[in-house]
């Protein structure tokens, strides 16, 4: 219980310096603030390791895409991913929920970064220009995309159908696909309390290239992420 209270207490307390340290990176170029989130996602993995005792494996490096556009398509158990990911690649630009823009200093940092957000409960200019956005980002950037397709975080062994998007990102980029599956729930679950003394496998699996079609593409991936995380949880 006191170990569970100091991690979150030290891990937010670190992550509001980082925040409020970089607060002038927002005047200057992205590549600085960027750096502020690989210091976050860095944060995160030594905080879990310090005061949980967790350790961290990262599986399939040499799967890693490399000298070519890509987008990542990742499953999503809990906050781990979405500060740890930037460590591994290089700085993701993340497809959100339209809600994490309008945090205050926190989505100041999203906007400035590149965050392309999308309103789920409504349909609107902004969302029928959202492939427009991710095209124009992936052709001005080497940053890959990065989607979770299941929507939300999920339970450990829960298996929410992968949504359609994901398969329209696919069919409209035409550029490799960079299936991740990680099972940070069983340490940092989206409800309950955290876990010690566990493993978080961060499992990079092998490229799906361009020419499915978008259906056979998110079936394709859905089974391969699910019987993935099966294997490591």
């Amino acid at each position: 219980m006191i170990r569970r209270f100091l991690f979150l207490f030290f891990f937010f307390l670190g992550i509001s310096i980082i925040s409020i340290l970089f607060l002038p990176t927002l005047l200057m170029p992205t590549k600085i603030v960027l750096f502020g989130g690989k210091l976050m996602g860095k944060w995160a993995s030594i905080s879990l390791q310090f005061f949980l005792n967790i350790k961290i494996i990262i599986k399939g490096k040499e799967n890693l895409i490399k000298n070519e556009k890509f987008f990542i398509a990742c499953s999503h158990q809990s906050m781990f991913e979405t500060f740890y990911l930037q460590t591994i690649f290089n700085s993701p630009i993340f497809i959100l929920k339209h809600e994490l823009i309008k945090i205050p200093i926190f989505g100041w940092y999203l906007k400035k970064i590149g965050s392309i957000s999308i309103n789920r409960n409504k349909i609107s200019k902004e969302n029928l220009g959202l492939i427009d956005k991710i095209k124009n980002s992936v052709k001005i950037s080497d940053r890959p995309i990065i989607i979770f397709p299941q929507g939300t975080r999920v339970l450990p062994n829960e298996i929410l159908p992968f949504k359609k998007g994901v398969g329209r990102i696919y069919d409209e980029l035409k550029i490799n696909c960079q299936p991740v599956a990680i099972n940070s729930g069983n340490v940092w679950p989206k409800s309950g309390t955290l876990i010690s003394k566990k493993t978080i496998t961060i499992s990079i699996l092998p490229a799906v290239k361009p020419g499915m079609k978008s259906k056979e593409f998110v079936s394709f991936i859905e089974d391969k992420i699910y019987e993935e995380l099966k294997l490591i949880n």
